[in-house]
């Protein structure tokens, strides 16, 4: 078992976790918990399991993956709660900016029912801090691939997460674009304090001082 470390405010909670697939051990019961602003890093080779972690602690794992153990946010037993209900965001390796929608109408999808000019508002502050005044519209694909990972990042944190779930999301871009939108959405994510857990295969995405698990061969989680 992975002992957490003690830290001042735990918020993202995962208990006793294990994964298996049609009967085949993944992941070896573990336990890990992230405190606010921190990213923690899963290290694992393709087929280890770390997607489907974290698809289990949206609520969205699908047969014939099975997975035990509790998952609690915030003192909430989120493993009750539907995906929609669960304020979890995720990133993933692609955008997943809707097509037929412009940059600024896929911010404003994030955002939550207000005054229409409240939310216009938010938009336009996510736009400043993307880097991408003028933007809103523009359809997404003519954006450049550093411009729609900023996009899919704020709209990820406009929706207000609890915690976030990244899902190798900087894994198509080229080395010199994958490090600048690295380090963007890490200051990003502690600016808003939001605890996160990345999953990676690659050591360069890891964040300066973050702690960091290896899944290993047999499926035994150890922090490295």
């Amino acid at each position: 078992m992975v002992v957490p470390t003690s830290l001042e405010k735990l918020m993202l909670v995962l208990e006793n976790m294990s994964l298996s697939l049609a009967g085949k051990t993944l992941l070896k019961p573990f336990s890990l918990s992230l405190a606010e602003g921190e990213i923690v890093t899963l290290m694992g080779a393709s087929g280890s399991g770390k997607s489907s972690l974290l698809s289990f602690i949206g609520g969205e794992l699908a047969a014939p993956f099975t997975a035990t153990g509790k998952v609690e946010l915030n003192g909430v037993n989120l493993l009750v709660l539907p995906p929609e209900r669960r304020n979890i965001g995720r990133l993933f390796q692609d955008d997943l900016l809707f097509p037929h929608m412009t940059v600024g109408e896929n911010l404003l999808f994030a955002i939550p029912k207000m005054p229409q000019t409240d939310r216009l508002a938010m938009m336009q502050t996510a736009l400043q801090r993307a880097e991408l005044v003028g933007f809103e519209n523009r359809p997404p694909h003519t954006l450049s691939g550093g411009q729609r990972s900023r996009v899919a990042l704020m709209r990820a944190l406009l929706a207000k997460p609890a915690a976030l779930l990244l899902d190798e999301p900087f894994s198509k871009l080229d080395r010199k674009l994958r490090a600048a939108v690295r380090d963007y959405t890490f200051a990003h994510i502690r600016a808003r304090q939001v605890p996160t857990l990345l999953v990676t295969h690659d050591p360069e995405d890891v964040p300066e001082g973050g702690r960091v698990f290896e899944i290993g061969e047999e499926g035994d989680v150890r922090h490295v």
